[in-house]
């Protein structure tokens, strides 16, 4: 039985992985996971399955953040990369909520050296700088180099990236940090401001990306006109200042979406009182 206080938890989780799959930002990989609140040394996240397929809280296991081993023993398997969650949840005590993808419009920009900017004020939480994770930086000689972060060093090495100070800090000096060959992880006091970021981020990395090419195929080899142009700093903070408040019309918006698509399913939301689709759960 889900404790009253977290079902709703649970079913924004939930909401939140179906959310970020029909937007591409997770497909059959990738995760995002809460603090309990109820309990600031542990962390809910799914299950191993892919992030569409989440139906009920039966597909929710609670982590310990001191080492990301799982609360209960005979937990379901769960993901590998958990560690990413754990060590961003240890280094940052105002950090709710994070969500790993490994995006295609995102990877790009974290092989070719070309600096991700905010194009877009909703992206505008990217501040001046997108840190680059390398992960290989971080490797014993003994470690498998298969670019996944299954460790607490690695996932340590991961969230500091989020922090100009070798120091805990209640909160991240960045939102996001790109790791190479491998995807994205951003990070927020919530959920829904999670998602938001996450989304935006990879718009964000669409716009520059089409704003790149359009201005290399209209120059060509000359440098005329400046280069694309960038939210100033004072722009991307006074623009997230306000584009956080907001977060619940595109919550809304996302979340209706969701429910009117049959195949994903979320029993502990109260607006889809009978399943779209048969429950997946096993």
């Amino acid at each position: 039985m889900v404790a009253a206080n977290l079902t709703q938890l649970f079913g924004t989780l939930i909401t939140a992985s179906h959310i970020l799959h029909f937007h591409g930002v997770l497909d059959a990989y990738g995760h995002l996971s809460v603090r309990n609140p109820n309990n600031a040394s542990t962390f809910f996240m799914s299950r191993n399955e892919a992030p569409a397929l989440m139906a009920s809280a039966s597909d929710i296991v609670e982590y310990r953040i001191s080492d990301a081993s799982p609360v209960k023993p005979n937990a379901p398997r769960g993901f590998i990369e958990r560690y990413i969650h754990s060590e961003i949840f240890k280094r940052f005590s105002a950090i709710n909520s994070v969500v790993h993808s490994h995006s295609p419009p995102v990877i790009p920009f974290s092989i070719s050296g070309v600096p991700m900017k905010p194009s877009i004020h909703l992206a505008s939480f990217l501040g001046e700088e997108v840190p680059v994770f390398n992960i290989v930086d971080h490797y014993n000689a003994t470690d498998s180099q298969d670019l996944l972060v299954r460790t607490i060093p690695l996932g340590a090495a991961l969230a500091a990236e989020f922090s100009n100070k070798n120091s805990l800090q209640a909160e991240p000096d960045h939102l996001v940090v790109l790791m190479r060959s491998h995807g994205f992880t951003t990070c927020a006091d919530n959920i829904k401001l999670a998602v938001m970021q996450a989304i935006y981020t990879q718009t964000d990395a669409t716009v520059q990306s089409t704003a790149l090419t359009i201005r290399n195929a209209y120059l060509g080899s000359k440098n005329k006109g400046g280069g694309v142009v960038y939210l100033t700093a004072q722009q991307a903070r006074d623009s997230w200042a306000i584009d956080a408040g907001t977060v619940e019309r595109p919550w809304d918006l996302w979340a209706h979406e969701v429910e009117s698509t049959d195949l994903y399913v979320n029993m502990l939301d109260p607006n889809q009182t009978t399943p779209a689709a048969p429950n997946f759960v096993s």
